[in-house]
């Protein structure tokens, strides 16, 4: 009897492998709109139809699919193409960002009856957004519309849809894996089981007898050189301290070997059957004990690695002081000093690290290396790969798919570099991709901080003091430690006024898994802690919340200082955060409070709450500053052409993620050109085809790279006027107007096609090229508040509301813009409540999966009512500033807050798990 499997209305014969999974089989065979996010079913992004019947693919047995009809985003619309209701409410709601997850909730959705759809909350148990924060996914269930039609000349500040979005809901946008390499190997890494080891033999003779095996690689093939996984655009930011595979392991999970074989099976056996000798060394995870006299070394090397204190584990500091705060705080009425604890927090992108490469011929018939990587930096990352195997650029070609989620876990090359050597030794294509577990304990996480915070402030309010000493964990490699160590005591100082400063600063290794960067970077650990005490302070002096945050922010036009160091490209280029902690202060007043109100006035229902009996009310606001770019120099070069076809061309680096910089860059030069966004394409991503991009992190992809495209867009305008006045013999370009297809001239009309037809015939390219610097910056501000209930039997949190105010300048899409501030509350909030990567005392990663790592879910989320301030910068494109990593910050501290005003306990650690808060009642007799 034959085997057969309807998928899509198509049947498949080919029978599954013993122990084979749904979803392995049906991405074996193109259906590439099926996702692997978990291994274990716990989020939805792998959900088809069996039968009607909606499963998570990734543990459903293929063989049970025989006989039966299997149905995955590909085939929800009809035989015609036309868009599933459910795919086009998708569309029209945009109800995604990255879209990793859509197909699962698309096939979810589709599959609901009435009595499901009133209850969401249970419906989406089984499907994990990590972008949105769910409030766009409901939108799209309900069928709220919110995108618009492209109008010429009016792009910006529109809802135009993501130009992927048809892609996305239909399950034909590609990520990283979603091709087929003919001639595929698949490696696997043997990873180290104690903290810290140094490898005294490897024997890989049982792995090479494998059937299947074709390559181990040990430290013996790796390159001598150290390098850093950090990608900045300029490498020496960060600390060499990393060999690609080293005969020292420092953590548990380091990588130790990697086997290349025909099958991720027979890839795994070849791992297990590696014998390695280890001599175990002494270990420590604490950072404190780590820096103390005597401590185990983590990393014994000179001063050309650029560690601070390799014999201390210092990795890097920063100490500094402005005035005297001795004297500052002998001039306070009231001294508040208190210290507190950040976890660690995975990126959680859906789409796991990873990547494949290949060889092939170019243009010039020169071969040469091809990695196609879920990346944030390919320019970077070719840079490093060329340094690292002595390569020259043009030797190299790095390109990324569309990416599925970062979050900044993506602004390292943890997997490339392996991969790279692996194919130069075989001259055959490559995969490597991380599992669920190996992103926990063989990627990177948000820094754990230790903040310990001094401040002084007279009675009126005014502050005198601040002093901050922090202890950044960096793990045990220091990739992005000493820049996120340093970027967290700027902003978080330097938006209060203060006569006095101070800050000692570390950050410091460990033998656990390394940290890196993570959207906010470092501010969110230190804001936490300083909005905390601005709180404290504001109660013990009598000032309202907001009226002590008013007397102490910085102003218009004001030099931020902080005691690290003033950064001479950075101003306040445009000021909203009057605006912010007014949106705060209208909300307050619907319960009754307003400025002068006794701390704790957020006590006791108000308008709208829905609030059992006994339970706690609070209220409480975080704000926060960012520069809107990095330091020394984020860079990105942009080209703008028009096409044969009258359509106009976009080339430019920036990687796309849910960041939404591809929308932007459209409606930018849609706008500057006066047509429509569907008459421009664009390319990105790839060394080849487009020209360099530092990368999509420090929230630069519109600043940056958006004014780059800006500036080619608006050089290209003045060419086609200035073109086609000299063709039509116009007296003056100013007489020509661009419109959608042509420009007019003194009433004679030419098509763009005929323009560009006419430049060809001259020998002329209708096309500019723009730069941008990343300097100087701008500050976007943000403010948080929230409203919550207390259970002070169980410590259960009820969020009643939670509103945000962004300074984002001019928003270029409101939609889209409104999305990533939602999707950044959310994520904070699954940072501030339960999100925590625990180690052992081993440094031991425990909690390697999702269902031990508890990720917000649909009914964990409040729906957020978003501000946004009427501000325009003078720096930044067309009025704009970032805004995908600042929304995260203020949050932790605006709910600690509330709960403090809740409960009157400061809680100074987080997770704010509930059975914290309860033991923390219980223990102050409130419970």
């Amino acid at each position: 009897m034959s085997y057969g499997i309807h998928i899509n209305g198509r049947p498949f014969e080919d029978e599954p492998r013993a122990g084979q999974c749904l979803r392995t089989y049906l991405r074996e065979r193109g259906w590439f709109g099926v996702k692997k996010g978990c291994d274990a079913g716990d989020c939805g992004a792998c959900t088809v139809h069996v039968d009607g019947e909606p499963v998570h693919s990734c543990l459903y047995p293929a063989v049970r699919a025989e006989g039966r009809a299997v149905t995955t985003v590909e085939g929800l619309a009809d035989e015609d193409g036309e868009l599933h209701p459910v795919q086009q409410k998708f569309l029209d709601a945009q109800g995604f960002q990255c879209g990793f997850c859509t197909a699962g909730y698309l096939m979810t959705t589709a599959a609901l009856d009435a009595e499901q759809l009133a209850d969401l909350p249970r419906a989406f148990k089984g499907n994990i957004c990590r972008c949105t924060g769910y409030r766009a996914i409901e939108d799209a269930v309900r069928g709220v519309r919110h995108t618009e039609e492209p109008d010429a000349g009016r792009a910006v500040g529109r809802n135009l849809g993501a130009p992927a979005g048809p892609q996305v809901v239909t399950g034909t946008a590609r990520y990283t894996f979603d091709l087929d390499v003919p001639g595929l190997l698949h490696m696997k890494l043997l990873r180290s089981p104690h903290p810290h080891a140094r490898i005294v033999a490897i024997d890989t003779a049982a792995a090479l007898r494998v059937p299947g095996v074709h390559l181990v690689l040990t430290h013996h093939d790796a390159p001598e050189r150290l390098y850093s996984t950090a990608r900045h655009e300029h490498p020496t930011e960060d600390p060499d301290d990393t060999r690609l595979l080293d005969d020292t392991v420092r953590y548990i999970g380091q990588r130790v070997a990697a086997v290349v074989a025909d099958s991720e099976a027979a890839a795994e056996e070849g791992c297990r059957r590696i014998e390695v000798t280890y001599e175990q060394l002494p270990y420590v995870t604490d950072p404190e004990e780590a820096m103390a006299p005597g401590a185990p070394v983590v990393h014994d090397k000179g001063p050309e690695s650029r560690i601070a204190r390799p014999e201390n584990n210092v990795v890097g500091e920063v100490h500094g002081e402005i005035g005297s705060v001795e004297e500052g705080f002998a001039s306070a009425d009231v001294v508040y000093e208190e210290t507190f604890r950040t976890q660690r927090v995975q990126h959680a992108s859906l789409e796991t690290h990873g990547a494949v490469a290949w060889y092939e011929t170019g243009e010039d018939g020169e071969e040469r290396l091809t990695v196609r990587s879920s990346t944030q930096t390919p320019f970077l990352t070719r840079r490093a790969l060329c340094a690292l195997f002595d390569l020259e650029l043009k030797q190299v070609r790095v390109l990324a798919g569309r990416v599925g989620g970062g979050f900044g876990g993506k602004q390292e090359m943890i997997v490339e570099d392996i991969v790279a050597l692996a194919v130069m030794r075989l001259r055959r294509p490559v995969k490597l991709e991380y599992t669920r577990a190996e992103q926990f304990y063989g990627a990177t996480t948000r820094h754990p901080f230790t903040i310990g915070v001094r401040a002084g402030a007279r009675s009126d309010g005014t502050l005198t003091a601040l002093q901050v000493r922090v202890v950044s964990n960096t793990g045990a490699y220091g990739n992005h430690g000493p820049a996120v160590m340093f970027h967290s005591v700027g902003e978080s100082m330097a938006v209060y006024r203060a006569p006095h400063k101070k800050v000692n600063a570390y950050s410091v290794y460990t033998n656990s898994v390394p940290a890196g960067a993570f959207r906010g970077y470092g501010l969110g650990q230190v804001v936490f802690a300083v909005e905390s005490v601005m709180d404290e302070l504001a109660r013990r002096t009598g000032v309202d919340p907001l009226v002590f945050r008013e007397l102490n922010i910085i102003g218009p036009g004001e030099h931020m200082i902080s005691p690290g160091g003033e950064e001479e490209d950075l101003e306040i280029a445009s000021y909203g955060l009057d605006q912010c902690l007014q949106v705060v202060r209208d909300a307050i007043a619907e319960y009754g409070g307003g400025p002068g109100s006794p701390a704790g006035s957020g006590s006791g229902s108000g308008p709208g709450d829905d609030v059992p009996d006994g339970w706690l009310v609070g209220q409480g606001t975080g704000m926060s500053m960012i520069a809107t770019g990095p330091p020394g120099g984020h860079f990105a070069d942009a080209t703008v052409k028009l096409l044969q076809d009258g359509t106009y061309d976009i080339a430019v680096g920036t990687a796309e993620f849910g960041n939404g910089t591809t929308t932007v860059h459209k409606q930018i030069t849609a706008g500057a050109l006066s047509t429509t966004v569907d008459r421009i394409a664009i390319r990105q991503s790839d060394t080849d085809v487009v020209r360099h991009d530092t990368g999509a992190f420090g929230s630069a992809g519109t600043v940056v790279a958006g004014k780059a495209v800006m500036k080619a867009a608006d050089a290209l305008a003045v060419q086609l006027l200035d073109f086609a006045a000299e063709y039509l013999g116009a007296a003056a370009p100013g007489e020509c107007r661009l419109t959608a297809d042509a420009v007019e001239c003194a009433g004679r009309v030419v098509s763009l096609k005929e323009l560009f037809q006419a430049a060809r015939t001259a020998g002329r390219e209708l096309s500019a090229d723009g730069h941008w610097g990343g300097s100087p910056r701008s500050v976007a501000f943000n403010a948080q508040w929230f409203r919550l209930a207390v259970d002070p039997g169980t410590g259960e949190i009820r969020i009643l509301r939670s509103v945000h105010a962004a300074d984002a300048g001019k928003v270029m899409n409101p939609m889209q813009c409104r999305g990533q501030v939602e999707g950044g509350v959310a994520q904070a909030l699954g940072a501030t409540l339960f999100e925590n990567v625990r180690l052992d005392e081993r440094g031991e990663v425990t909690t390697a999966a999702f269902r031990r790592y508890r990720l917000p879910q649909y009914a964990d989320v409040p729906r957020t009512e978003v501000h946004f301030m009427e501000t325009s910068d003078a720096i930044g494109p067309l009025g704009a500033k970032s805004m995908s990593e600042s929304p995260f910050n203020p949050v932790a501290p605006a709910f600690a807050n509330a709960l403090r005003d809740a409960t009157g306990i400061r809680f100074t650690e987080l997770p704010l798990t509930r059975d914290r808060v309860w033991l923390a009642l219980h223990e102050a007799g409130k419970g």
